[in-house]
């Protein structure tokens, strides 16, 4: 159902199933990683109303024991992310939310057999509900990828032109003649708003060439 990625590295796709409602995937040298891409497989979708919380584990320097923060979530509608994990501390929670998710998580695949010892690191993904994911607080410095805040920024962004100068739309039998205004069809700005929809998603980086 799942697969996770490091750069320059094989594809896992093979998750460790600890739970009806838990996977794991082993994270060798992590030392060394820097992010860590978390997807859908697209062959099973998670249930109705259900996502999964990705979470990040790796041995605590001083008592060796596995610490387990909350990085975010995929879910059927965002089925993949990219989280930074080179900044995570061990105690990192991002705020007492933060700290709540990890200490579930740690209770949720405390029965996961230790692989994070050494330089072996353990990420985790947790079908949960969307309720619950929703309210949950990933921990500080495990920000997704600025791809996808660019397409939040950028569709908002869409949304809010194409809604301003809705506002201001008059019909034919409206219209009072002023020379010193120049009327654009709504119809052009409509156009125009779903063709640039249609061309970030298929290309975020198209507006740079």
């Amino acid at each position: 159902m799942f697969g996770c990625l490091v750069a320059g590295r094989l594809v896992q796709t093979e998750a460790l199933q600890v739970a009806p409602d838990k996977f794991v995937f082993n994270l060798a040298d992590y030392e060394a990683v820097r992010h860590v891409v978390v997807f859908m497989l697209g062959t099973v979708p998670f249930p109705a109303g259900t996502g999964g919380a990705v979470y990040f584990s790796f041995p605590d320097p001083a008592s060796g024991a596995a610490v387990w923060q909350l990085l975010g979530f995929i879910t059927n509608d965002k089925p993949s992310a990219i989280f930074k994990i080179s900044g995570l501390k061990p105690g990192g929670g991002g705020g007492d939310e933060g700290g709540a998710a990890a200490a579930a998580a740690a209770h949720a695949f405390g029965a996961v057999p230790s692989a994070a010892c050494g330089s072996v690191a353990q990420v985790g993904v947790s079908v949960e509900p969307l309720e619950q994911l929703a309210q949950q607080i990933p921990a500080a410095g495990a920000a997704v990828s600025s791809v996808d805040s660019f397409l939040q920024f950028t569709q908002r962004t869409l949304d809010s032109l194409y809604n301003f100068a809705s506002s201001f739309a008059v019909s034919q039998a409206q219209m009072v003649p002023n020379p010193s205004e120049t009327f654009i069809p709504s119809s052009c700005v409509l156009k125009w708003y779903e063709n640039f929809q249609r061309r970030l998603s298929q290309n975020p980086n198209f507006w740079k060439s």
